[in-house]
């Protein structure tokens, strides 16, 4: 079976957090550099990531994410929220949480701005010196809406009440326009599963990525994620567990680099010195 990938922008920079989900009960994380289309793989953990409610540093040097661990015996739980090095998962600092039904964080360049206490492990210093955190309001798209993804005009309203952003997401489609390009192309992503990569398992797998020029819509058929580069490129993790950089012209697309992921496996090796250093 092809892993379930998903992938986190930097948005100052060019990386990208790479998250595989797979095989069985296994999550990786992966550093994937579009500007020398190199991917460096990095830790293994035996525990679910929740793509939507991690965050990547505009650097793209600190990987924020909320995990469910159930091997944990740490005094922070088995659920939490930590800061790590990217590509990897050691904790740099960590906040337990009360279960899964957790917001997440995410970097803000005003330093002034820190939704959370003190950590129940390690020291963010490093991190408040340079950036500030929010707390990740609940919302269909979170990641997508911190990098310039917008709602498709006649997307449904949400619901007042509708806490977890829950009940439109079947009628919600999110865009973004094609960074620096004098046309007018723009990606288009909807589907329930593309909105949180996570839900109840009576839900089917939804997801659905789009071009859009001048009217005409063209499916990227293989893809289970894309985006923009910073230069205008599309970047896809394809349905079969690869990472492509995709030049764009006229709704066709060429594939200029390629990195199949689909090869590795669970290698829970201790992480390397860097991981454990702001």
């Amino acid at each position: 079976m092809s892993p379930r990938i998903f992938c986190i922008p930097a948005l100052k920079a060019p990386i990208i957090a790479v998250m595989r989900r797979g095989p069985s009960t296994w999550s990786h994380l992966g550093k994937w550099d579009v500007d020398r289309c190199a991917y460096e793989p990095g830790a293994w953990i035996k525990a679910n990531l929740y793509p939507q409610r991690c965050d990547l540093s505009p650097d793209g040097r600190w990987f924020c994410y909320f995990t469910l661990k159930t091997s944990a015996t740490w005094q922070v739980g088995n659920t939490y929220i930590a800061f790590s090095r990217l590509p990897w998962l050691t904790a740099l600092a960590a906040w337990g949480t009360c279960g899964t039904w957790t917001r997440g964080l995410h970097f803000v360049d005003d330093k002034r701005v820190w939704q959370i206490g003190e950590p129940d492990e390690g020291n963010v210093a490093p991190c408040r010196s340079r950036y500030g955190i929010a707390v990740t309001k609940p919302a269909a798209f979170a990641v997508e809406r911190r990098r310039g993804w917008t709602e498709f005009p006649g997307s449904p309203q949400r619901a007042r009440d509708d806490m977890w952003d829950l009940r439109r997401v079947g009628e919600l489609k999110m865009v973004k326009p094609r960074p620096q390009t004098s046309t007018a192309v723009s990606l288009r992503v909807h589907g329930y599963f593309a909105a949180f990569r996570s839900g109840p398992p009576a839900r089917t797998k939804e997801l659905c990525y789009e071009l859009i020029e001048n009217g005409k819509l063209t499916p990227v058929k293989d893809a289970q994620w894309a985006d923009w580069s910073a230069d205008g490129r599309l970047l896809v993790a394809t349905t079969d567990g690869k990472l492509q950089i995709r030049d764009y012209s006229g709704r066709a697309t060429s594939v200029q680099s390629e990195m199949d992921l689909r090869s590795l496996t669970p290698n829970p090796s201790p992480p390397p010195n860097e991981a454990y250093q702001w």
